[in-house]
């Protein structure tokens, strides 16, 4: 018809390819068009091509296409610049930018709230706070809405709150938009004073039953932790659409009450209101808080039906709930089920792996991640280094370490606390101490991370130093902090340590837990303060297996066997049932009693409770039998194990060898060490002393030589005395003490003395003698 050049049907058949898809074929009806001269002046035109251009995903030809329509000479007007600023960012957006303040388009509202958003989604609130100052007339709500949201968007609430206060003051007519975003400013710093403020506001301005507003304001009051303010904004909603049914189920969820948000689907599924992903993803975690699976597995065949079964959010919830089940396999299927995987759901689906001890498929899946060229974030590179630790693979924790460290993830405390774990379960406390100085926002977790790291590679003291330094930051000691300093003081048996913390955990009144007060318990049964254990044991409010296990071990160490039988019985009195600790904790205690039929009938009894004896079992039985002399005894019971005997049974075999002077079972048992480990010299040493013990000095001489010939030495025992609020450790044959002058002038100065007394005794003694 002709018609094709028509100002109005170019720019309608323009949307209408863009609309179906066909972008390609837009674009070429545009460069037909554009060779019409009034066309091609025609702002209209250009705007549906770029605005086309950006929907469909060609960024940098929408750039592209603005650049060239300057340069024919047609002005872009205000709706131009909108389309581009409301999906550009730097570096694009700062052109767009220097092009407004070219062309004076700096009081154009639209423009400036455009810009203002820009700079938002950029992370640049204050580039965007310049932009907002520089407008003169400053009469539009949007410019304002805008702002606010920029600060509520990158964590400046109070400037929100306080932009609010200034705009109520300007006399404009706030909307819904306004409210909303002050309500989430109140919501970032919890602010519920102010926030209540504003919902007066809100009843004024007889916008208490805007669904929006109704929406924001739930979700205002359920992040503030008042649940029931939202549920009476939830019940009091006239018009209640599926996002205020969203809000109030992750206000339960929130809040911990599962139980309160699967009861609001249920009533959302009577009202016939057609859930999304997000109250599905809501939903599934509720089932995921309180373990049920079934209700989880029929909301996934219900999401199976729907269109919304695709959606990322959802299948990520699906993921997160089938893997804290343990059903891996099922989060596999709906891992693979996702077309576009998502970081997110990358995520997901390591962290259902490694939950699950599946440490080598987590990897695969890191790997596999990194070559589908998905960025990995530091929640997921932190899980990938837990399973490094899981598998004890160095090498490659060390090569995700490097590569957090360039992506700028290693500041992350999550991030941070993994990195501490890794490099302890290593043995590198340096590394430890190095990724812990790194962590910008240090949590009490990552310092709980770093004591327990010192804790666990041997060094109790600095790990209880740090203390004072958490204390210093201004954050305080939880239970897991107090319990981890604990096991570092246990170590060492600093006992005014102990009794310090304990204070400390009495004058803050911690609520009481049970991990702490076993805590107590072992750390004053190790620094041979039994009667401050039995205290704390009788106290507690609830005795777990760790504490009966704690008692039994303590009675035992202080040769209080029948005590420990006694305790046990009541134990299983009691109706907790004993794992493998009891019974080693009970047989060690007879070894130390010498009680050998009492021993070996525990141990016997192990089956009868359904525990397979462990190699620690044995080889206290084997001792108990070899300190009795029973050594041949000792010799068969490990002849008849059912277990292959590693080297502490033949080291017990042949110390009780050693004690009875048994040459020829105590050389067997010799053998046997050396034939497992010739290259460890305290295999060489107890038979060493065996022989020397023996009086058999000929082969002792024989074996000091093969041990010369290969290098071997005795690693040297070690003790440790705590005066006056400090520790010192000394090693057998060691002169490094710092104080090694003064002990040894102490004990010249005590033998003089000793011999000035022996002196003074004989000639008292010659004096009396008679005649």
């Amino acid at each position: 018809m002709g018609l094709q050049f028509d100002p109005y049907i170019a720019t309608s058949l323009i949307h209408m390819y863009v609309k179906c898809g066909a972008i390609f074929t837009a674009l070429k009806l545009f460069d037909d068009l554009s060779q019409c001269e009034d066309l091609l002046k025609d702002v209209a035109l250009w705007n549906s091509t770029i605005d086309g251009l950006i929907k469909s995903g060609f960024f940098e030809e929408g750039v592209v296409q603005f650049r060239r329509m300057q340069s024919l000479n047609v002005k872009p007007d205000g709706y131009t610049l909108c389309i581009l600023l409301g999906v550009l960012s730097t570096p694009y957006g700062k052109e767009i930018h220097g092009f407004v303040v070219r062309n004076v388009f700096e009081d154009d509202p639209f423009v400036i709230t455009a810009m203002v958003d820009m700079y938002s989604n950029s992370s640049r609130p204050f580039d965007a706070w310049n932009v907002f100052q520089k407008l003169e007339n400053k009469s539009s709500i949007a410019v304002w809405n805008a702002m606010i949201n920029c600060f509520c968007e990158n964590g400046l609430w109070r400037n929100g709150v306080e932009l609010y206060a200034v705009v109520k003051g300007q006399g404009l007519e706030l909307g819904s938009t306004t409210f909303s975003s002050a309500f989430k400013a109140c919501s970032q710093g919890e602010y519920i004073d102010f926030g209540c403020q504003i919902h007066c506001d809100v009843v004024k301005a007889g916008f208490e039953n805007d669904p929006y507003i109704s929406t924001s304001l739930l979700t205002f009051y359920s992040k503030c932790k008042f649940v029931r303010q939202a549920e009476r904004i939830f019940y009091l909603a006239v018009d209640k659409k599926v996002e205020i049914w969203n809000s109030m189920i992750s206000a339960y969820v929130s809040s911990g009450c599962a139980n309160d948000a699967l009861n609001v689907y249920q009533k959302m599924r009577i009202r016939e209101v057609a859930p999304d992903s997000f109250t599905i993803s809501n939903t599934l975690v509720a089932c995921t808080m309180i373990g049920l699976c079934d209700l989880g597995s029929m909301i996934h065949a219900e999401l199976i039906k729907r269109p919304i079964k695709d959606n990322v959010s959802s299948q990520s919830a699906l993921l997160t709930m089938y893997s804290k089940f343990g059903n891996v396999n099922d989060a596999h299927k709906v891992f693979i089920e996702i077309k576009e995987k998502d970081v997110v759901a990358w995520g997901s689906m390591i962290s259902a792996n490694y939950e699950n001890n599946k440490f080598d498929e987590a990897l695969d899946l890191y790997k596999a991640m990194e070559i589908e060229g998905v960025k990995p974030d530091a929640n997921i590179i932190a899980s990938a280094i837990i399973s490094c630790t899981g598998l004890g693979d160095g090498k490659f924790g060390c090569c995700i370490h490097g590569s957090a460290i360039k992506k700028g993830l290693d500041s992350d405390a999550f991030m941070g606390s993994s990195l501490i774990e890794f490099y302890s379960k290593c043995g590198q406390p340096k590394m430890a101490n190095y990724a812990f100085l790194n962590v910008l926002n240090k949590n009490l977790v990552v310092w709980n991370s770093l004591i327990s790291s010192y804790s666990q590679n041997g060094q109790p003291e600095v790990a209880i130093s740090l203390l004072p330094q958490i204390l210093q930051h201004g954050l305080y000691l939880n239970s897991i902090t107090i319990t981890t300093v604990l096991a570092a003081v246990s170590q060492i048996a600093a006992l005014l340590k102990g009794k310090i913390l304990h204070g400390y955990y009495t004058r803050l009144q911690i609520p009481k837990e049970t991990q702490v007060e076993n805590a107590l318990i072992d750390m004053y049964i190790k620094c041979g303060c039994f009667s401050h254990a039995e205290n704390m044991f009788l106290n507690m409010s609830e005795k777990n297996l760790v504490a009966w296990n704690s008692m039994i071990a303590g009675y035992g160490s202080h040769g209080e066997c029948h005590k420990a039988i006694e305790l046990f019985n009541e134990m299983i009195n009691s109706g907790t049932a004993p794992d493998e600790i009891t019974f080693l904790s009970l047989i060690s205690s007879c070894n130390h009693c010498g009680f050998i039929d009492d021993g070996l009938k525990i141990f016997h009894s192990m089956k009868a409770h359904r525990i397979e004896p462990k190699i620690e079992h044995y080889i206290n039985i084997v001792d108990l039998l070899g300190r009795a002399g029973r050594l041949y005894d000792a010799y068969d019971f490990v002849n008849n194990m059912t277990i292959a005997p590693n080297r502490g049974i033949w080291l017990s075999l042949l110390s009780s060898c050693r004690v009875h002077r048994s040459v020829e079972l105590g050389e067997l048992a010799a053998d046997k060490l050396i034939e497992m480990d010739p290259s460890r010299g305290s295999n060489y040493v107890q038979l060493l002393n065996l022989y020397v013990e023996a009086g058999l000095q000929e082969k002792a001489a024989n074996l000091r030589g093969s041990m010369r010939q290969k290098g071997l030495t005795k690693v040297p025992g070690c003790s440790w005395i705590e005066v006056k609020n400090k520790v010192d450790v000394f090693f057998s044959g060691d002169s490094s003490s710092p104080r090694t002058m003064s002990i040894y002038e102490t004990l010249y100065s005590i033998r003089n003395n000793m011999k000035r007394n022996e002196f003074d005794h004989e000639a008292v003694e010659t004096m009396y003698e008679p005649g």
